[in-house]
């Protein structure tokens, strides 16, 4: 018996290395293992929640795809774009037949992405339902989760237990899984602010597409301090921390570890740039290959979504039926 574990991740700027430690390499990890079946989604359909460029987001869709497996994701585990299988919108208008107006508004993410706008798009409120479906679809069992999208998840177990109960059993009700705790990485520019995908202009933002030249200056530019004693203490001394919590999770070590034997901000910022450069690296040269050959990156979503269309489809059919649709065909 396998477990089957969804995931999605959102094309909305280059992956970056706290990504990769929080997210891609534990993914990674449950795709290497035998009893899981996984599927992983490029969700393509939530970047319209606000306005975007169209020939970016084809672009980063596609740079989405090809960093994972860039990074080592086995094409058996099912990787696809969300848009290229129909059935996530038709479950989704059918979960919002069954959400609430309350449920909706009451999502953190809506009310912080709202907040001072004359205009949202109705898309920014319903989109918990597209995740609910995009989970839902695939009779997924296991979710990994992490404290900003814990809300949804509960979300879609609400829904699905709500549909059962009203329509019959039709839906897995999921369960989350916490992923093991990872280094939460700060920008290097402002250590007090997490290092998103686009922060201080990507000034301080380590992304796994940059050559060594870039990681190592923007390593060289860390915000840090003078003294010549090196301590983690995230209060007094965020750089020093921070580089420290860095050089830690590429080393396998804690943070306050990674900081023996050394002195003085240049000798911890020489080691991070030996750590950064050897994680980066091969993920840049692997993803050059790639993108020098986009058929076979064609070849693999094709491959993920003819996988995963059939199930979603199935599902997406017994939702139709227990609603009390002819859908004849």
């Amino acid at each position: 018996m396998t477990t089957r574990v969804f995931t999605g991740l959102k094309p909305t700027g280059s992956l970056q290395l706290g990504n990769y430690l929080g997210a891609v390499r534990p993914l990674l990890d449950l795709a290497a293992d035998p009893g899981t079946d996984v599927l992983v989604c490029v969700a393509d359909l939530h970047a319209l929640t606000v306005d975007h460029d169209p020939a970016l987001l084809r672009a980063r869709t596609r740079e989405m795809a090809t960093t994972l497996l860039a990074c080592g994701l086995d094409p058996g585990a099912r990787l696809f774009v969300q848009s290229a299988v129909p059935a996530h919108t038709e479950l989704s208008y059918l979960l919002e037949c069954t959400a609430t107006h309350g449920e909706m508004t009451r999502m953190v993410q809506f009310k912080e992405k709202a907040a001072g706008s004359d205009s949202v798009r109705l898309s920014l409120l319903t989109y918990p339902a597209l995740m609910a479906a995009d989970i839902l679809a695939y009779d997924t069992e296991v979710v990994p989760v992490g404290e900003d999208q814990r809300q949804h998840l509960e979300l879609t177990t609400a829904l699905a237990r709500r549909f059962n109960a009203r329509y019959g059993e039709t839906f897995v009700v999921p369960r989350g899984s916490t992923p093991p705790a990872t280094a939460r990485l700060k920008d290097l520019r402002d250590p007090r602010a997490k290092m998103g995908k686009t922060g201080s202009d990507g000034a301080g933002v380590l992304f796994l597409l940059d050559d060594p030249d870039t990681a190592a200056a923007k390593v060289r530019r860390a915000v840090t301090d003078a003294e010549p004693s090196l301590i983690h203490d995230p209060a007094t001394r965020p750089g020093v921390a921070n580089l420290a919590t860095l050089l830690g999770a590429l080393t396998g070590r804690s943070a306050a570890e990674a900081l023996v034997g050394l002195r003085g901000s240049g000798a911890l910022k020489a080691a991070v740039t030996e750590a950064v450069v050897g994680a980066l690296e091969p993920v840049r040269r692997r993803y050059a290959d790639l993108a020098a050959d986009p058929a076979e990156v064609d070849r693999v979503l094709r491959a993920g979504r003819d996988a995963a269309a059939p199930v979603a489809a199935a599902t997406a059919a017994r939702a139709r039926a227990a609603m009390g649709l002819l859908g004849v065909g």
